[in-house]
C-alpha cells in the first residue's frame, strides 16, 4: 500500500458515491496517463459519452471532454469518433480556457503519469476524482477516489459507473458507443483474454458488452491488425537485444531513440513487445527497456510482465514489488517504472531488484 501525506491508496467511495458525485457537476474534463493505452482511452471515452448523454437528456449542455497526453495509437482517432477530444503535445500547455466543476482521472492516480497536467490538476485538487486500478498512487491528488485492484481493467469500475449514471439494469443495456470503448479497454489489458487477470467478471462483462452490441472482429481489426513494416523492422531490433538472465530467469529487451529513428518507428509500435519472450517455458519474467527524452534529458522506461506460475512450480515472481524499488509500480503480473539514467545503467539497477 502506498501512503501519502494525504493518507493511504485506498477507495473513498463506491460506484453509486462516485455516479452522483459525477452526475452533480455540470463540466467534466477526463484525464488519464501520458501514452494512453486502450484502457485509458475506453475508459475515459466511454465515461465521457456516459455523462454527454445524461446531460442531454436532462436537457443541460453538454460539456465532458477527454484530455491525452501524447503519443496516441494509430487506431485512437476511430475509437474517439465524434467525442470531443484534444490531445496535448510534449511541452504544450493545456487549453486554458476551459474551467470543469469535475476532474476525473481514470487508469492512473500517479503524479509521474500525469505531468502535462500536473499543474492543471494541482488548482483543482478538491474537485479531482480518480477511478482507478493500479496497486499504487497518490492519493493526494483526489479525495474521491473509486480503486479496485482486483480488476483486469479500470473499465470493470467504470462500467458499474456508467451503469448508474444512465439507471440501466446490466452493461448489455448500455449503448453500443459506450460498450465498445469499455470492450477495448477490457480486451486489451487482458492481452485479449489470454492473461493471468482473466477471471468469472473479465469474461461475464464481456458477455454484457457483445450482447449491447460491440463488434469483437472489428475491434480486434482496428488494434491488432494494423502494424506497419516499422513495427517488425523494430521487433526485429529488439529481438536482437534479448539477453536471458539465468539465474533469475528473466529475459530482458532494450530499444534506444536510435532504434526508433532507423526503423521509422512511432513510440507507441513497441507495445507487445514484452510479452514475446513469455512463451519460452523457463521464462518467469520479461522486461523491456526503452530509452526515452524529456525536458529533464534521458530516461528509460521499464515495462515489465510475470507468468502467474513458475514452469518449475516456484512461486511467480510480483514485478509489482520489482517496480516499486525502482521508483514505478502497477500490478503483480504487470508493472513499469521510469528510470532517471541511460539504458545500460537502468538494465544494471533491474537485474538488481529482480528476486
Amino acid at each position: 500500500m502506498s501512503m501519502t501525506e494525504s493518507g493511504s491508496w485506498t477507495s473513498t467511495v463506491d460506484c453509486r458515491a462516485m455516479a452522483d458525485w459525477i452526475a452533480s457537476k455540470r463540466t467534466c474534463v477526463l484525464l488519464t496517463h501520458t501514452k494512453p493505452d486502450g484502457d485509458a482511452l475506453g475508459s475515459t471515452l466511454a465515461l465521457a459519452r456516459a455523462i454527454n448523454l445524461i446531460h442531454r437528456t436532462s436537457g443541460a449542455v453538454s460539456a465532458a471532454e477527454c484530455w491525452y497526453g501524447a503519443p496516441m495509437p494509430e487506431w485512437a482517432p476511430t475509437l474517439m469518433g465524434q467525442t470531443k477530444c484534444r490531445t496535448i503535445e510534449f511541452g504544450q500547455p493545456v487549453p486554458g480556457a476551459f474551467d470543469p466543476e469535475a476532474v476525473v482521472i481514470c487508469d492512473t492516480g500517479a503524479w509521474g503519469q500525469l505531468e502535462p497536467f500536473r499543474e492543471f490538476i494541482e488548482e483543482r485538487l478538491e474537485r479531482t476524482a480518480i477511478i482507478d486500478h493500479h496497486l499504487q498512487g497518490d492519493a493526494e491528488i483526489a479525495d474521491h477516489r473509486l480503486l479496485d485492484t482486483s480488476a483486469a481493467a479500470v473499465t470493470q469500475p467504470v462500467a458499474e459507473v456508467c451503469r448508474l449514471l444512465l439507471g440501466v439494469g446490466s452493461p448489455a443495456e448500455l449503448p453500443v458507443d459506450i460498450a465498445t470503448p469499455l470492450y477495448t479497454g477490457l480486451a486489451t489489458d487482458t492481452g485479449w483474454f489470454r492473461h493471468s487477470n482473466v477471471d468469472a467478471r473479465v469474461m461475464r462483462l464481456a458477455a454484457d458488452l457483445l450482447e449491447a452490441g460491440v463488434e469483437h472482429t472489428s475491434l480486434m481489426e482496428l488494434i491488432e491488425q494494423r502494424d506497419r513494416a516499422s513495427r517488425l523492422r523494430l521487433m526485429h531490433r529488439a529481438l536482437g537485444t534479448l539477453e536471458i538472465v539465468e539465474d533469475k530467469h528473466c529475459a530482458i529487451m532494450s530499444l534506444t531513440t536510435a532504434d526508433f529513428r532507423e526503423a521509422g518507428a512511432a513510440p507507441g509500435e513497441s507495445g507487445g513487445f514484452v510479452d514475446i519472450p513469455r512463451t519460452v517455458p523457463t521464462i518467469r519474467v520479461t522486461a523491456l527497456l526503452t530509452e526515452q527524452e524529456d525536458a529533464q534529458g534521458v530516461f528509460t522506461k521499464v515495462s515489465m510482465r510475470s507468468k502467474p506460475t513458475g514452469w518449475d512450480g516456484q512461486d511467480p515472481v510480483d514485478v509489482n514489488q520489482v517496480c516499486q524499488k525502482l521508483g514505478g509500480g502497477g500490478h503483480a503480473r504487470a508493472s513499469g517504472a521510469r528510470i532517471r539514467a541511460p539504458l545500460a545503467e537502468a538494465k544494471e539497477q533491474l537485474i538488481k531488484a529482480l528476486p
